[in-house]
């Protein structure tokens, strides 16, 4: 494994609410290495669009950043002042915001958002723009004569997502996050997208953080995998490691819910329960209440562990990790 690129110490993010406060990302840390593709996967409202917002210290009101520390090229970000990070933005990390299609200004050419994205933060003319717009527009299988002077609502939900992974790459950013990326999109669409972001990661060797609920995506595309429950990471390791041998139940039932082409449906379970309203978790474990080592009495469930590595590239919160390793 290479050197980190991005480092997150003991991150909180925290939003008070009438009804009490919500801490919708939960001491996470985690590190990501240059050059990588890491999936970050959980369920809605696992706190995965939270992370991500962070790292762009863009967490929408009434959230707050608590706690914690990040660090991007060892640089400390969260001292930096609102300008010194938005010159970072775009620029040295992009990010391809959910529901990406919905981002396109309706009243602004397709040119016109690559003008604006480029002048906020180089003095690139005009030309060199547009040259460039069209060489990654290319680069994403898009006519640029056809998309350069059409508006959002005259491109399909496809050529919206491409546009936007063309204009994150603009100013040649070293990471970028992709926070569901292919959602709303068919599942040709979704493929062709995929493929495109290999594609892309395999020419530039730029560090991706994917973010998704699929696990099937991730499968495809990632070297490693976090996963998310609750707001906190309950595992981290290889995608092989995570299909193959999950140290998390969390995760091993993620990797059985998955349908298949191939196998038995019926043995295909889903995850009993709910995930845990944030205003009142559990005490101890917070996957306890789903858990079957709870639930069959091999686990008392009364502490929420910490994220420690329990083998060589394997993190884990789960005191009993080691009854799951085959």
């Amino acid at each position: 494994m290479g050197k980190e690129i991005l480092k997150l110490k003991n991150i909180t993010v925290e939003f008070q609410l009438r009804q009490g406060i919500i801490r919708a990302v939960d001491n996470v840390s985690l590190d990501v290495f240059r050059g990588e593709i890491i999936g970050v996967v959980g369920e809605s409202g696992s706190g995965k669009s939270t992370l991500a917002s962070t790292l762009l210290n863009m967490v929408s009101a009434p959230g707050i950043i608590k706690n914690g520390e990040i660090y991007y090229q060892d640089k400390e970000m969260l001292k930096l002042s609102e300008e010194e990070y938005r010159q970072y933005r775009s620029r040295d990390i992009s990010m391809v915001f959910q529901a990406a299609q919905n981002a396109l200004n309706p009243v602004l050419t397709i040119r016109d958002h690559f003008f604006d994205t480029v002048k906020a933060h180089s003095n690139m003319s005009e030309k060199e723009i547009v040259d460039k717009a069209c060489m990654l527009m290319e680069y994403v299988r898009l006519q640029p004569k056809q998309v350069l002077d059409s508006y959002p609502h005259q491109l399909s939900g496809g050529m919206r997502q491409r546009v936007i992974i063309a204009l994150s790459l603009m100013l040649d950013p070293n990471i970028l996050i992709l926070d569901e990326p292919t959602t709303a999109l068919d599942v040709i669409t979704q493929a062709y997208i995929i493929d495109l972001l290999a594609n892309i990661h395999n020419d530039s060797d730029i560090t991706m953080l994917f973010l998704t609920h699929d696990l099937s995506i991730i499968a495809k595309i990632a070297d490693r995998v976090a996963v998310m429950y609750a707001g906190n990471i309950v595992e981290v390791g290889t995608v092989e490691d995570i299909f193959y041998n999950p140290i998390h139940p969390y995760t091993s039932g993620l990797i059985h819910a998955i349908p298949s082409l191939v196998d038995d449906l019926s043995a295909r379970r889903p995850i009993p329960g709910s995930p845990p309203n944030l205003l009142d978790l559990p005490d101890g474990c917070r996957f306890a209440p789903r858990c079957g080592y709870h639930l069959g009495g091999f686990c008392d469930g009364t502490v929420q562990g910490d994220l420690v590595e329990v083998m060589p590239g394997r993190f884990s919160t789960c005191l009993e990790w080691e009854r799951m390793v085959k």
